[in-house]
């Protein structure tokens, strides 16, 4: 059985899918968008330290309390 690697949450429905793939687990945000004009977000399993720190002082989260804005791989505001 391959290892999950994504739950996906819509709160406005309450639907919720697991995924092993993460391409499938976005895909299957932007279907869900498109088709209901629902937000819906993931929750990822499993990323190794540096990557999730890394996405953190770039600015990836989307989250500015968590951004490390004096950081070479800080993306800037959008």
């Amino acid at each position: 059985m391959a290892e999950k690697r994504a739950t996906v949450t819509c709160p406005e429905c309450g639907r919720r899918e697991t995924f092993d793939n993460l391409g499938r687990a976005r895909s299957f945000i932007e279907r869900h968008r498109d088709e209901t004009g629902h937000d819906a977000t993931w929750d990822l399993h499993r990323l190794d330290a540096g990557v999730e720190r890394a996405g953190r002082e770039a600015g990836v989260c989307g989250r500015p309390e968590r951004t490390t804005r004096d950081s070479p791989l800080y993306l800037g505001d959008p």
